[in-house]
């Protein structure tokens, strides 16, 4: 697996993705929300109806970014669902929107490295993770301690950007490497980091070959799904 990191090759890679995010973190939500066409609305949705059926009552969102896959999270009839993130201007973003939503109550934003969770060992009954482990600096250890916070038999679901096959590869291709790049530049102040995206998710492992680092990790039947013609995938597994 080859690393692809925002600007340069010396600067570790959280930081460089900590300083991506929050240069973006404004634009964020409008920009995601224009690039997907809203479709990412409903790879979540889908996540959390897996989730829904094990009832868990604390769940850790890990990259949460602005917080949207915390506040669906809540869907699950979850008492608790904590959001951790490298970026702080994301998080700034999140906590703005769950005070307005009334839900300070029920969702906890932190500055947190998926590496070095905050947490004690069994802690939480889900782990859910939105596009973010493609920009994990150590995809294993993020992997590992997430493990170790998550309670056995509990789940952990990941979102994450796949490689489509057939014709549809080729719209999806010039898409991502022409459009997204442009409109990154058009309404962001960062757009490197519109152009790291395509590029991260090329150099990126998806499908078999991503639930066999899963299972390497110590993860018990790691299994995926395609959304949208394979343009996503949805990876589960879950704790012994």
């Amino acid at each position: 697996m080859s690393e692809v990191k925002p600007y340069n090759q010396t600067q570790p890679k959280k930081e460089q993705v900590a300083e991506m995010f929050n240069n973006i973190a404004f634009r964020y939500d409008f920009l995601n929300s224009l690039l997907s066409l809203g479709i990412h609305k409903g790879w979540r949705k889908k996540a959390v109806t897996i989730l829904k059926a094990k009832q868990p009552k604390i769940i850790l969102d890990i990259a949460t970014g602005t917080g949207d896959f915390a506040i669906e999270a809540l869907k699950t009839n979850a008492k608790k669902v904590i959001g951790v993130d490298i970026s702080e201007g994301m998080l700034n973003v999140g906590k703005e929107k769950i005070k307005k939503l009334n839900l300070t109550d029920k969702i906890e934003l932190l500055v947190a490295d998926a590496e070095h969770l905050p947490f004690s060992d069994n802690y939480v009954d889900a782990i859910t993770v939105g596009f973010g482990v493609r920009n994990f600096e150590n995809l294993e250890a993020g992997l590992k301690d997430m493990l170790r916070v998550l309670k056995p038999g509990g789940d952990l679901v990941i979102i994450e950007f796949s490689k489509p096959k057939g014709f549809f590869s080729y719209v999806y291709k010039f898409y991502f490497k022409h459009i997204t790049p442009a409109i990154g530049k058009l309404f962001s102040k960062d757009h490197r980091a519109y152009s790291y995206l395509p590029e991260s998710v090329e150099a990126f492992p998806y499908g078999e070959d991503l639930c066999k680092i899963i299972s390497a990790c110590g993860y018990s039947n790691a299994s995926f799904q395609i959304l949208t013609f394979g343009v996503a995938s949805i990876y589960v597994a879950s704790k012994k």
